[in-house]
């Protein structure tokens, strides 16, 4: 059944560099203004929300906002702020934050997971807007979001310190209040709200480079929150990781997760269409195969619904109960939708070319990731080559392009140059 597999090419692209310096030095100046600000008194508790997005560097970030919290003389404790994540409960929340190095050894403050929580009231347009209880019985919270485009909406505001306010620390009472609602409109709607309580004390807003590290970071007041997520996302855009090609008539992501993704694969990545379907094509990646799930997915591979193939071994790390648990909340069944399953990885490859040579007549062109985050180095076939722009250059692979004798395909060293 399968096409002749053409040859594949090891390709790096050059991003633009945009690295913050002395990370943990702008977060404690930040931080010091703010509690200026607010004159907590001595011993008051701060409660700061961590979620599940793999912010990066995560435990470097908790444990600078945790230590000038002590040396201020506050009680600082981390919450999980993940909505319906973790399988919605307090212990698979835990359970989360240690995966990504988040305990009190590690950041110097002990974690309370709950998935109780306070009304804060609700908006106009009836979203009940709920609050972890833990944070809610602080003296103070810190809300740390991750700035960036969202991946089921489009918007002025998206994912940021507004969503990480409503949904993240809603837990799973308020992602499912705001989930029934348009969330372009409800995100910010009810976090004027959870601003107009008074149990905020800042935010932490972090813009990512295309490797995944702080580009930007901003400490600000809660008043702030919508200005700081509407001007960061733009900057966000520009920085954020893609592909540097509009056309495929394949494609191979070696590994989903929910730190990779929201969804598991971003659709900023592999095309918005596959989450909205009545937008544009664009880019257009053919037929799309995932291959495997992260093991920080803890069984949630929410967003395989956006590929066409998966093989065996990525539908058998499914834990459906967590899969359900993510996709009822969200409201957005359509992404635990199973595609077809192949066997083995080398079967999905050989579909995916199957499938392609039969929708279209000229040499393949077939892509293949490690994720959609880690996109400095991909592969591609020979015909994509000469499409490539000048910030990309074809290397040499440590490790060639194969399958192991299981049929899996080999991932260790496969993205990185010969030495």
């Amino acid at each position: 059944m399968s096409a002749a597999a053409p040859q594949m090419h090891l390709v790096r692209q050059a991003f633009t560099t945009a690295d913050l310096d002395d990370l943990e030095g702008h977060l404690a100046a930040g931080l010091t203004r703010q509690l200026d600000r607010a004159a907590l008194p001595p011993g008051a508790s701060v409660a700061i929300a961590v979620g599940s997005r793999g912010v990066s560097p995560v435990v470097q970030v908790v444990r600078t906002l945790a230590h000038v919290l002590g040396e201020a003389g506050l009680r600082p404790f981390v919450v999980p702020a993940m909505g319906s994540h973790g399988g919605g409960t307090a212990e698979g929340q835990a359970s989360v934050l240690a995966d990504y190095g988040v305990h009190e050894r590690s950041v110097g403050a002990p974690v309370r997971a709950t998935m109780d929580t306070n009304e804060v009231g609700k908006t106009s347009s009836g979203i009940t807007v709920h609050l972890d209880a833990e944070a809610a019985a602080a003296d103070g919270v810190i809300v740390i979001g991750r700035v960036k485009p969202h991946t089921g909406f489009r918007g002025p505001i998206e994912s940021g310190l507004c969503k990480m306010s409503v949904i993240g620390l809603g837990n799973r009472r308020g992602a499912e209040s705001l989930h029934a609602h348009p969330l372009a409109t409800g995100i910010p709607e009810a976090a004027a709200l959870t601003v107009a309580s008074g149990h905020l004390l800042c935010g932490v807003a972090l813009v990512e480079n295309a490797f995944d590290r702080p580009a930007r970071a901003e400490v600000v007041a809660p008043e702030a929150f919508h200005a700081t997520d509407e001007a960061l996302l733009k900057l966000a855009r520009d920085l954020m990781p893609r592909l540097p090609l509009d056309r495929l008539d394949g494609l191979l992501i070696d590994r989903m997760g929910k730190n990779i993704s929201g969804s598991g694969m971003d659709p900023n990545v592999v095309g918005m269409w596959r989450r909205l379907g009545e937008l544009e094509r664009t880019p257009d990646y053919g037929w799309l195969a995932v291959l495997g799930l992260t093991p920080e997915s803890h069984g949630n591979a929410v967003g395989i619904g956006l590929a066409d193939l998966c093989s065996r071994k990525l539908a058998d790390a499914i834990d459906h109960e967590a899969l359900a648990m993510n996709t009822l909340t969200a409201m957005a069944l359509h992404a635990a939708k199973v595609p077809l399953t192949l066997p083995t990885d080398r079967a999905c490859y050989e579909t995916v070319l199957h499938l392609a040579e039969r929708s279209t007549n000229e040499p393949l062109r077939i892509g293949r990731i490690r994720n959609t985050l880690d996109l400095e180095t991909f592969w591609v076939s020979e015909s994509v080559l000469r499409d490539l722009p000048g910030n990309c250059q074809v290397i040499e692979p440590t490790t060639p392009f194969g399958f192991d004798a299981d049929d899996a395909i080999v991932e260790t060293c496969a993205f990185e140059p010969r030495a």
